[in-house]
């Protein structure tokens, strides 16, 4: 629990500003962190722009205090180095629970909901020999896979990042479970409280389970499942992707396979994953390298790519160059944020 005691990095005007800016009509990750290059400082910016309410930023902090959490902005102390060198670092994260853990190496493991006996119970053996190694162990909070990772997490660290407000329980079936996380580990949020669970904030959320993260486990992915999004996200921001095989007769394992193929570690115990990465000291430095993070990243070439002339999203494809996944979450941030307009024919313009 958060005692008023930590660090903070970042004047707190300036500290404010960011909330203001990060919680104002139209602003995502990218405006944000574009507001920050273009004027030098959120408080300049919020000067400059139409931002929300200090009074609104108060009664969020209040009733997120109320709840024994606070507020993690880009730039204090708790904030893990390797989340905020992402081009779309989320700027604004709510607590529950533990920050020390941020400061501690993380590895997630994410799979299936409604995964198998064997998956789950595999999924709980990896997290358990992994805390043991030193690992944070980081997931969804999800049914299936997430759940057993997390559970068997709990007395080495456990995060869990919500893709609703933190003051909401969801899946139900888990809410004990997140109270315990919050009483014995980390809850995080990039979304307001109060704020329910809709489809397109998990993608969002599932890279911010990647970013905290020295590498990602996927433990029975469909072949369209969430999971090779997060597989996907985690490979561009330069985590390592570790894979647990599986029948090919087996649904359940059709994108987990391919993944395989296509290049991925697999995995068939702890020591699998501690020989790619090493020990939790080893995967920290290998997270600080700065070349592990693309100079152009995917986002910006695609925000480069974008014009108020509507252009073909399978032509962005091509063009940029990245994966037809990538590109399907990069607009659907942008028309959060009020950025982008959907035009007929699959074409796409910024505003």
């Amino acid at each position: 629990m958060f005692d008023g005691s930590d660090p903070i990095d970042i004047a707190p005007a300036e500290r404010r500003a960011r909330l203001r800016l990060a919680r104002s009509a139209r602003v995502g990750p990218i405006t944000f962190h574009e507001a920050l290059a273009h004027f030098g400082s959120a408080r300049v910016a919020c000067a400059t722009l139409a931002t929300v309410a200090d009074a609104a930023i108060e009664r969020e902090e209040r009733a997120l205090a109320a709840l024994g959490g606070r507020f993690l902005v880009v730039g204090d102390a708790h904030y893990p180095a390797a989340l905020a060198a992402l081009p779309d670092a989320p700027p604004v994260l709510s607590m529950l629970g533990d920050p020390n853990l941020l400061d501690r190496p993380a590895l997630a493991i994410v799979g299936a909901r409604e995964a198998s006996l064997a998956g789950r119970h595999f999924a709980a053996k990896l997290a358990a020999a992994l805390g043991t190694a030193g690992f944070v162990i980081a997931s969804g909070l999800a049914r299936g896979i997430d759940t057993a990772a997390h559970e068997a997490a709990l007395d080495s660290g456990t995060v869990a990042v919500l893709a609703c407000g933190v003051d909401q329980a969801y899946p139900p079936q888990n809410a004990a479970l997140q109270e315990t996380i919050a009483a014995r580990g980390l809850i995080l949020s990039e979304v307001v409280l109060g704020a329910p669970p809709i489809a397109r904030a998990f993608p969002r959320r599932n890279r911010i389970v990647s970013g905290l993260s020295a590498g990602i486990v996927v433990i029975e992915a469909a072949a369209r499942s969430g999971s090779l999004i997060t597989a996907q996200r985690a490979a561009e921001q330069g985590r390592e992707v570790f894979v647990v095989p599986g029948s090919p007769m087996d649904p359940r394992y059709a994108g987990s396979n391919s993944l395989i193929r296509d290049g991925a570690i697999l995995v068939r115990d702890a020591n699998d994953i501690l020989s790619v990465l090493g020990q939790p000291k080893a995967a920290a430095q290998r997270l600080e390298k700065p070349a592990q993070i693309p100079v152009e990243s995917d986002t910006a070439r695609i925000v480069q790519a974008l014009g108020s002339v509507p252009t073909a999203v399978d032509e962005l494809v091509r063009r940029c160059q990245v994966s037809a996944a990538s590109v399907a979450e990069v607009l659907m941030a942008l028309e959060l944020e009020g950025r982008l307009e959907r035009h007929r024919g699959n074409r796409v313009s910024l505003i």
